[in-house]
């Protein structure tokens, strides 16, 4: 059950405000919103809008509230505006019908930081847009972080405390405002563009020069040495963890740990991709990468564990309810528990595992793939059903095809290779290919197509029949170049990537080297295309061709962790190989060929078959099968010439070979079962393996294999409701949940604080454990025995900014005590601070005021909290 708010602009940052119970959205037309936690719902009522105001004319990038309760918005060219909490109170004071009202006393109140700390036309920030906000409630400073720069900030006088890189170095210089980003200039707003850059000529010259050329280009690039490289050094994901410290994640996977003052402590590489996300609880951080990898760190950095969590990143991760839960691309949210990994696990996975029975499901799906060397032709209706046809594919729901040199020519690799360096990719004769097949296919009506993807001459794409759609899924893409420099594209590798009831099954379109005498270099292209193809998630709607798997070359760097070193495809539940794999026929001449072709003979040609001979001595698709050849040789032919008598009579005579073949590897290889099991989940038979000799459009004839598999997955609602019985039946699953619960009896050294004269008070809370640590944290509920009870708590930590508290939240060790201070701020600085707002609390009638602190306590992984209650009375002191 859930409820829904009417349609808004484009949201892109969300705050929980727990003391007010309220959600705040900041949104892609420059508006916040908020949002009541505590509606009351009846069927039918949308999630009601609560206050709103146009905090910026460009989207929202980043908020935080502060330790004082200010809202802090971060937009484009770097501007930064805070929302003081005194405005932010007058407003939800206000009725629904003076929410127009109550946006323009919001909107009144706004402090533009950049305005602030701008003097004759300079300014000291960065100019950058700022996409990260981080409140730290331990020292009472805001973190403002771009993609390479940071600015700080202290909370409560607003002050810029510096500006520094992601080295850690100061920067002084003076920034202008951005010529290519829009900047805020009060009501106004003006959008300055760079000029465009003049274009690059010479590229496409029809010429072995323009090939060898682009080659290099795309080596360069690769290296680095290109300027179309983006940088690989970029904040993506920021943090304070339970202790205070500041943590960065990097997109080449660096982690970076600040101290308070943002200085550079250490930093870090556990993983080798790109850093999504981040979330602390306790002793533990989580780290979420690209490549759906969540590990554990303590609080030092060091590596505790990691798994696979989604086959996509991890772009979010929270903690909640004893579990942390991560988000990814694909909108898959998954939930682990946070003592993870623990006793408490292998007790699961024993218990599940003797269940196995009770949620295992098993489906049959038939898969066709299809390869044609279309040697740059195209194809007429009539052999394209002979291909595909309806009668070919009637008990078909997957099809897979993939095909080889759609377009060659040196401009046109040239092209191609320039065009993947920037993430574009395809062609008009790919699209031409695509539309035609999907019409012999039925493709709006009985097949959908899921995803293709073209490199240069190579074009892979999968359609899947609509009453299985709902059970295939995730769509990958990857490409390998294995042309000139291992950069061009006429030779490589294709793939595509598909979860099939929850199960990973590649497909790989391949056109590896020519030539009788090239068999090792055919091995070795192989090999290349194995070790190295790496699948990247699309972002184009499903049916769309995706452009973000950019060409792995030999040039880019190998993984070094051992968790990196297995290839995808090594991971797949089954990988099939189609192609063009130009593996020819050995010690035999053409006219001993074509008697044997005529002859039907093809248990003594398949004696001669370069590939069948090179997978025996184990050099090539290692652990794959193949169907027995039971067709003729599928090249050379001379196009348009029908039958056998078609092939190559010209005066190069090549001799006939089966250059075109489909094998695959399912989970069965290297096992004795015979039986589809959750530990051999997919087991494939081949039904069909022929060649459509009648189709005469190209030298090569396409090829088509059919495969019966049995797949066997986990019928996941089952297997919960069997999780949920072990949780409350076991009862050492249940112990230990509880000892996660223990939190150390932690002591407060007064229950009073009294602040009259005396500039400061000092307390202790002690941990008198002999080996847990715990973490504190101090919140205040800002309402007293005399104030209007009308009065709204501030958010955030709570905290009136007349009041100081240090530290207010931090880790104590075993047998260890923290020391707080507390005292008031001077009168007439916070008058300054807040345009006299702070004399509120100086009432004129003489009588006292009464704050409640609440010192929370929380063990290194419990979710379960103590609560200590301290007064603070604070007597009036008449202003100066």
């Amino acid at each position: 059950m859930f409820h829904e708010s009417a349609s808004t602009s484009q949201t892109l940052c969300l705050m929980v405000d727990e003391a007010i119970k309220m959600v705040w959205s900041g949104h892609k037309d420059g508006k916040v919103r908020s949002w009541k936690m505590d509606q009351q719902f009846t069927d039918g009522n949308a999630f009601k809008e609560g206050l709103s105001w146009q905090a910026h004319k460009t989207p929202v990038l980043s908020m935080t509230m502060s330790f004082y309760g200010d809202i802090w918005t971060g937009a484009e060219g770097g501007n930064i505006r805070i929302w003081p909490w005194e405005g932010l109170e007058k407003s939800l004071g206000l009725t629904q019908e003076e929410r127009r009202m109550a946006a323009v006393l919001i909107e009144r109140s706004v402090i533009d930081l950049r305005a602030q700390v701008t003097i004759n036309g300079v300014c000291n920030m960065p100019s950058s847009d700022v996409k990260y906000l981080l409140s730290d409630n331990v020292r009472a400073k805001v973190w403002a972080a771009a993609t390479q720069t940071f600015s700080l900030w202290n909370a409560r006088t607003r002050e810029l405390l510096k500006v520094f890189n992601l080295e850690g170095q100061i920067e002084n210089r003076v920034d202008t405002p951005s010529q290519d980003q829009p900047v805020e200039d009060g009501d106004n707003v003006k959008f300055v563009f760079k000029g465009k850059k003049d274009k690059p000529h010479g590229f496409l010259q029809r010429s072995l020069n323009a090939l060898i050329g682009a080659a290099d280009a795309v080596r360069r690039v690769a290296k680095g040495a290109g300027t179309l490289v983006e940088d690989t050094k970029k904040i993506k994901a920021m943090m304070i963890a339970a202790d205070g410290v500041i943590w960065t994640g990097c997109s080449n996977g660096l982690i970076i740990h600040w101290d308070g003052n943002g200085n550079r402590v250490q930093d870090f590489t556990r993983h080798a991709t790109a850093v999504q996300s981040l979330c602390s609880h306790g002793s533990r951080i989580w780290v979420g990468y690209a490549t759906g990898n969540i590990q554990i760190l303590d609080l030092e950095g060091n590596l505790v564990a990691g798994w696979v969590a989604h086959n996509e990143p991890v772009i979010k991760l929270v903690v909640g309810h004893g579990h942390l839960f991560s988000l990814a691309t694909h909108g898959g949210v998954r939930g682990w528990n946070i003592s993870s990994p623990a006793t408490i696990d292998s007790t699961l996975r024993q218990q599940l595992s003797e269940r196995a029975d009770m949620y295992t499901r098993r489906d049959k799906v038939t898969i066709m793939i299809g390869t044609w060397n279309v040697s740059q032709g195209r194809a007429s209706e009539t052999a394209l059903k002979s291909w595909l046809g309806s009668s070919a594919v009637s008990d078909v729901d997957i099809v897979v095809v993939g095909l080889q040199e759609v377009e060659m020519g040196a401009g046109f690799l040239a092209m191609s290779a320039a065009r993947e360096t920037v993430g574009l990719e395809g062609s008009a004769v790919g699209q031409w290919w695509l539309d035609h097949i999907g019409n012999t296919l039925n493709e709006r009506t009985v097949f959908e197509r899921v995803g293709s993807r073209q490199l240069a001459a190579l074009l892979i794409a999968v359609w899947v029949r609509k009453t299985v759609r709902p059970h295939v899924g995730d769509l990958d893409v990857a490409v390998v170049a294995c042309g000139l420099g291992r950069a061009i594209g006429n030779k490589g590798g294709v793939g595509l990537r598909l979860r099939v009831h929850d199960r990973l099954i590649c497909f790989v379109n391949c056109h590896l080297a020519a030539h009788l005498e090239a068999v090792n270099k055919r091995n070795a292209d192989f090999d290349h295309i194995f070790r190295t193809m790496t699948f990247s998630r699309s972002s184009a709607a499903a049916g769309v061709s995706s452009a973000n798997q950019a060409v792995k070359t030999s040039n880019q760097t190998t993984p070094t962790s051992p968790e990196e070193a297995r290839p995808d495809l090594a991971e797949a539940d089954m990988v099939i190989f189609n192609g063009d794999l130009n593996y020819r026929l050995f010690g035999i001449s053409y006219d001993e060929a074509r008697d044997l072709v005529s002859q039907r003979s093809f248990d003594w040609l398949r004696q001669k078959d370069q590939l069948r001979a090179e997978m025996k001595a184990g050099k090539v698709f290692q652990g794959m099968r193949e169907a027995i050849l039971m067709f003729p040789p599928t090249y050379k032919f001379e196009i348009g010439k029908p039958g056998l008598g078609g092939y190559d009579s010209g005066e190069k005579k090549r001799i006939p070979a089966w250059c075109d073949r489909v094998l695959y590897r399912d989970n069965k290889e290297g096992t004795t079962t015979k039986e589809c099991s959750l530990d051999c989940p997919v087991i494939a038979s081949i039904s069909q393996y022929d060649a459509c000799m009648d189709v005469v459009e190209s030298d090569h004839k396409p090829v088509r294999c059919k495969l019966n598999l049995d797949i066997a997955h986990v019928d996941k609602a089952v297997r919960r409701q069997e999780f949920a019985k072990i949780l409350v039946t076991n009862e050492d699953i249940r112990s230990s949940i509880e000892e996660l619960r223990f939190i150390p009896d932690t002591s407060v050294s007064t229950d009073t604080i009294e602040l009259q004269n005396q500039d400061t008070f000092c307390f202790k809370i002690t941990n008198p454990s002999h080996e847990h640590c715990v973490f504190f944290k101090i919140a205040c509920l800002g309402l007293c025995a005399n104030a209007d009870p009308n009065c709204r708590p501030r958010g955030s930590f709570g905290f009136p900014r007349w009041l100081h508290v240090a530290p207010a939240a931090g880790l104590i060790q075993p047998e260890q005590e923290v020391d707080v201070s507390v005292h008031h701020e001077e009168l007439h600085k916070l008058e300054d601070l807040t345009g006299g707002a702070a004399q509120s609390w100086w009432a004129e009638d003489g009588k006292d005021k009464e704050l409640t602190l609440v010192v929370t306590v929380r063990g290194s992984c419990s979710t379960d909290v103590k609560t200590h209650r301290v007064t603070l009375r604070h007597r009036s002191i008449p202003p100066r």
